[in-house]
């Protein structure tokens, strides 16, 4: 059952939608909405270029533990031998704009203006981040999200070199398990990161490190 919000600021029970994960769509994007949805295992995705957000908790839940990722043997050596520097929270604004172009171009969820907005007002009050991938003064890959206690919650990736979305994935987790992070939600599976570590658990398991 896909659930109709209101004004009223709450979600309904995600064990009442639908199997693909849909949950419910209307309500809004206002910083308080979206930290009680990532809350709850909760995240807005736009079908492609239609004007009501869709809300989808998905009871299967894609993650990628930070102490598990896999590095592989390539990227082992690309990282030695330091030809891209990485960031913390340097060009936030740049990053979202970039994965905002790129998904332009494709099929599937949409980040449109509103989306871009409302994942700004989040960066300005310390609940999303962004990691980059530079190349001297040039931006060429990074990744965002939002980050709430001991969890990252995975939003969108760009490359424009080979592997710079990888090197900042990598960059993620392994300094997030540094500052006592526990999980990478990773919303969706994909070959590339499930190449990388990424594994299924269930919703239950999956909130219980949100509320730890």
């Amino acid at each position: 059952m896909v659930f109709k919000l209101t004004k009223k600021l709450e979600f309904p029970n995600p064990h009442y939608g639908d199997e693909d994960g849909l949950l419910a769509v209307g309500g809004d994007l206002s910083i308080d909405r979206l930290i009680l949805a990532y809350s709850n295992g909760i995240f807005p995705w736009y079908a492609f270029r239609e004007n009501e957000i869709q809300w989808w908790c998905p009871l299967d839940r894609f993650v990628i533990f930070p102490s598990e990722i896999h590095i592989s043997h390539s990227m082992h050596t690309l990282i030695r031998k330091e030809k891209y520097k990485l960031t913390f929270n340097q060009a936030f604004q740049e990053v979202i704009q970039a994965c905002g172009q790129l998904r332009s171009h494709q099929e599937g969820a949409w980040l449109g203006k509103d989306m871009i907005e409302a994942y700004t007002r989040l960066y300005r009050q310390g609940f999303a981040a962004s990691v980059e991938v530079w190349d001297q003064e040039h931006l060429v890959g990074g990744l965002y999200g939002v980050s709430m206690g001991g969890c990252f919650f995975g939003e969108s990736m760009f490359s424009l070199v080979p592997n710079a979305s990888k090197l900042a994935l990598i960059h993620l987790a392994t300094t997030f398990q540094t500052l006592g992070g526990v999980m990478i939600d990773c919303q969706f599976e994909t070959p590339h990161l499930l190449a990388m570590g990424g594994k299924h658990i269930s919703y239950e398991e999956y909130m219980q490190y949100i509320e730890s």
